[in-house]
């Protein structure tokens, strides 16, 4: 008789439900597995076979075909090779198949994930957050994942997770000879993982007006690029940044955990990533590895820096193809990423922070070094990064090196930790006042309802067209800035945006043709 086991293929961050079909029947021995599987489903065949006969277990002699349905998704990876023992096994006669409709409502009711090693034992996998999301789509009752992977899949409340060591003990589950116990623990507490403390913004001298545009960017959530001379602190900066980043919410660290169990990037001890991800990817990535993709799409760089932050440092010097393909994530929040494979769109809502040199020697308009680029080559290095581009970066600050003369009695700032209190406070604003949205704060407020939510007086509008007639900015660039004016304002603790705010918003846009 076929039996039928429940798997689960990843399709981006999502998954689809696979059910493994397997009708174990007479004749010369032939194994077939059909139902799209790439080379590494094919090649589970020897994997599963070794498992089974090392596991105590005897092969079907005659002709065996598996099924992975549906058969017109495309299945990848080793995550099958579990269900497929368990289904070839029930459908023999000589080994589970007269007891195939005992377990029939057990098997049906499960999700069964792992690798099999040639021993039986079975090695954890890639994606099982995203995998057993699927499992409580469908309505099951448990899963059976490998021991590694546990942590994660309990991340998923709703569901009985089972952790897995070897075929034999699952099979001697099934059979009711000994159960497994289910994995216990509460899922807020699988991760243990906090922010780094080396990094304070009261360790940083000077940079008055640099420390307060991150407060606002980190306030609203929004982009910022820094250009200064080498040496200057524009990378100690960035670093910093995320001190005073308000901590993520449960919801919001489920989404970034399953991108990064996607990726294969997850810790298995603390599956749950609780600190906002900082990525800092070199100037020489690639295409494929900032925006993502690959035969199978895979999230990129900007996918992993979701809810989080993504430093490029030498902005210039990224190849003109990989800043370009920042336009549709930086304005729509996500990334749609099409192969021969399929179509797959991974999230995107980072926050941006670039730095650059203002020149290749990077002395250019310094008062104390002498730059020895020629304003034609300045101003070609410049251009490198496109005029759309820069239209979609809220902030542009000058980041000048620090006298020596302050470092000699230098004197303590602010610490991160009062500043995050400001940030919260006015993050704690927006989030009240876009509480029935799809949105949670200024920087991705949608420009089609900035008239509505933002409380603008007559006056600081007045300012605001003027100025944007003065600099000959876009009409993004008057949404960007009004978004930016509205974080100052949550900041001030203010109900409207003031004359003051739109002045201090439109500081940060005025350098966008000149640098």
């Amino acid at each position: 008789m076929p039996s039928k086991v429940y798997s689960a293929a990843a399709v981006g961050l999502h998954s689809e439900l696979v059910e493994v079909e397997c009708d174990a029947g007479t004749g010369q021995f032939f194994f077939i597995l059909v139902g799209l599987p790439d080379t590494a489903v094919q090649e589970s065949r020897e994997r599963v076979r070794t498992a089974i006969k090392n596991s105590g277990f005897a092969f079907p002699r005659g002709r065996v075909t598996v099924n992975l349905a549906p058969a017109d998704l495309r299945k990848e990876g080793p995550a099958h090779d579990l269900a497929i023992a368990v289904s070839i096994l029930y459908a023999d006669p000589q080994n589970l198949g007269g007891r195939y409709e005992s377990a029939r409502d057990e098997l049906g009711s499960s999700l069964v994930l792992g690798e099999l090693s040639l021993e039986g034992s079975v090695r954890p996998i890639n994606g099982v957050l995203a995998l057993v999301y699927a499992a409580r789509a469908h309505g099951f009752l448990s899963v059976y994942v490998p021991t590694a992977n546990a942590q994660e899949a309990r991340l998923i409340e709703g569901l009985t997770v089972y952790p897995v060591q070897n075929l034999s003990q699952l099979i001697n589950h099934f059979t009711h000879k000994a159960r497994i116990e289910p994995f216990t623990g509460s899922p807020t507490e699988c991760s243990k993982n906090f922010q780094d403390q080396s990094f304070d913004f009261q360790y940083i001298w000077g940079h008055t007006a640099a420390k307060r545009a991150l407060e606002i960017a980190a306030a609203g959530g929004h982009n910022i690029l820094m250009s200064g001379p080498p040496g200057s602190g524009k990378t100690l900066l960035a670093r910093t940044l995320p001190t005073i980043l308000p901590e993520m919410t449960l919801e919001e660290s489920l989404e970034v955990t399953r991108i990064y169990s996607v990726g294969g990037y997850v810790n298995p001890e603390e599956p749950l990533i609780r600190i906002r991800p900082f990525r800092s990817p070199h100037h020489t990535a690639s295409h494929t590895a900032l925006v993502g993709g690959g035969s199978v799409p895979r999230p990129g760089e900007i996918s992993l820096a979701h809810h989080g932050v993504l430093f490029l440092d030498e902005f210039p010097e990224f190849s003109r193809m990989v800043l370009e393909a920042l336009r549709q994530p930086l304005e729509e929040g996500d990334i749609t990423i099409s192969r021969s494979a399929g179509t797959v769109t991974f999230p995107a809502q980072f926050m941006l922070i670039a730095a650059q040199n203002p020149c290749p020697c990077g002395n250019y308009g310094s008062h104390v070094s002498v730059c020895i680029c020629s304003p034609a080559i300045a101003l070609k290095y410049g251009k490198r990064i496109s005029g759309p581009i820069k239209d979609r970066i809220d902030i542009i600050i000058d980041v000048p090196s620090v006298p020596i003369e302050a470092l000699e009695q230098p004197a303590r700032g602010e610490s991160s930790q009062d500043i995050s209190y400001r940030v919260q406070k006015a993050r704690d604003r927006q989030q009240s006042r876009y509480e029935k949205m799809s949105f949670r704060i200024n920087g991705q407020l949608p420009s089609k309802r900035i008239e509505e939510l933002c409380r603008i007086n007559p006056s600081a509008r007045a300012l605001l067209i003027s100025g944007i007639q003065k600099f000959g900015l876009s009409t993004r660039s008057f949404y960007r800035t009004l978004r930016v004016a509205q974080t100052i304002a949550d900041l001030a603790d203010s109900e409207c945006v003031t004359d003051t705010h739109v002045a201090e918003a439109l500081q940060y846009r005025q350098r966008v043709g000149t640098i």
